[in-house]
């Protein structure tokens, strides 16, 4: 059942890489995110009406948990910080949550948003990533 929604998950965060999909990938993530959210196939580690954070579907890092506004919002120069205060309220207690449940303190971590030309999904996401394996 996990490799099963993990394959679909992947699908999902593919899909905007082809051509001339992208433009209309971003409302079906919206979409997704801010009404579907529980058809979305992942281990949901915090879940608000603002937000939802998960492990990534394909870590590069030991430890490797997306961050994703329900809201969609393209990048991070979109972000209204009047519109979206109750994602960003969410984002850093979330954020918090995460570094003391992980042991994150100890373990070292980092918070990342890619814009511009390193942003390669077309919606706003965070990334909390530690390089160092939980032991």
């Amino acid at each position: 059942m996990r490799a099963a929604r993990d394959r679909l998950l992947r699908l999902v965060f593919r899909v905007h890489r082809i051509p001339g999909v992208a433009r209309g990938s971003r409302h079906v993530l919206q979409f997704l995110f801010s009404r579907m959210s529980f058809a979305i196939p992942v281990q949901r580690l915090r879940e608000t009406p603002a937000l939802l954070a998960f492990h990534h579907p394909q870590p590069a890092y030991p430890l490797h948990i997306l961050l994703v506004p329900r809201r969609a919002i393209p990048s991070l120069a979109e972000l209204d910080p009047i519109r979206d205060a109750q994602f960003l309220v969410d984002l850093i207690t979330t954020v918090q949550s995460l570094v003391a449940e992980f042991h994150l303190e100890q373990r070292g971590y980092r918070l990342i948003v890619n814009g511009g030309q390193f942003q390669d999904f077309p919606y706003l996401h965070f990334h909390l990533i530690s390089e160092q394996s939980a032991s």
